[in-house]
């Protein structure tokens, strides 16, 4: 089973004609989560770790992980608010206004994790839980404690806005990093964790060089472009889609090359060292594949493996 750890939220997306006058409508949501969905819909055995509140809108985000197929053995129910984010659209791009002090995911703590058993084979980490503290101290001791044994990937999707402690932040990401098999960034995150002027070939490898046997750089219309530790290269191109908007793509992609590297048998610790360029195309595509249906629909929405 992946076991993707980090934030469940609830998405409180603008209704049309109505945003002016504050007409929202909640959406289960969350980088991890979405991923977690993703990867149920497709037919892959995926459990949640997180903190879920006992309110509403907790009782959407668990009835939907189960509703999914997702494993919520993992899932830690607490007393606490759930993580709001207003969303703003503009030209079917995504901006953030989030509400989330004291809630269920940002305050969960390492006393609250459910104990991880041997039918969990490989760990995800990633979104704004890898900057919030204190859950993000909790993951990354998860990580430290669970991951030698298990295919770890990790998305960093950089909010610069949530980074309180820059130097806390980077010091976490390279502890995880070095522990990290896959590693999935945008070029805004590639640039924003080697800020240096250089080429960008040159930040690859020093993100490679960190621990990661794989990286995996998304490029919205452009396709996806992966980096192995050995030298080797693949690019991908992006698959023609009519976009209503972006949540959620890259979340889908993530549980897409996961997808693909599970049903390949490939997703295990000793064989994400030596993948075949062969392998990490058909990932990319198959990653690329399942986004293209979600940006053609509304919100973060992947789709079932039927549909495919």
């Amino acid at each position: 089973m992946i076991l993707c750890a980090g934030e469940a939220l609830i998405d409180m997306l603008p209704i049309a004609g109505a945003a002016e006058q504050g007409g929202f409508r909640p959406h289960v949501g969350g980088a991890v989560f979405n991923t977690a969905i993703a990867l149920g819909r497709l037919g892959v055995p995926a459990g949640m770790l997180t903190g879920i509140s006992m309110d509403r809108f907790g009782a959407m985000l668990a009835s939907a992980l189960e509703e999914n197929g997702v494993d919520t053995a993992h899932v830690a129910r607490v007393d606490r608010p759930t993580t709001l984010a207003f969303v703003e659209l503009k030209q079917g791009h995504a901006s953030y206004l989030f509400y989330d002090e004291n809630s269920a995911g940002r305050m969960l703590s390492p006393q609250e994790l459910p104990p991880v058993g041997e039918g969990v084979s490989a760990l995800y980490f990633g979104g704004i839980s890898l900057a919030c503290e204190p859950c993000a101290d909790t993951y990354a001791s998860l990580l430290a404690g669970m991951g030698d044994d298990r295919a770890v990937t990790l998305d960093p999707n950089i909010r610069p806005g949530f980074i309180r402690d820059e130097g806390r932040f980077r010091q976490r990401l390279d502890e995880m990093l070095a522990r990290t098999d896959i590693v999935k960034v945008s070029d805004e995150d590639l640039a924003w964790l080697h800020p240096d002027p250089m080429p960008q070939r040159d930040k690859v490898a020093a993100v490679l060089e960190s621990g990661p046997s794989l990286l995996v750089m998304t490029r919205g219309g452009e396709g996806a472009i992966a980096y192995t530790a050995q030298g080797d290269e693949v690019a991908v191109p992006a698959v023609p889609a009519t976009v209503v908007d972006t949540v959620g793509a890259g979340d889908t992609f993530n549980a897409g090359v996961l997808a693909s590297l599970s049903e390949q048998g490939l997703l295990r610790k000793d064989t994400l060292r030596r993948l075949s360029p062969e392998a990490i195309g058909a990932a990319l595509r198959f990653g690329a594949r399942v986004a293209a249906v979600t940006v053609s629909r509304a919100g973060a929405n992947p789709p079932w493996a039927r549909e495919l």
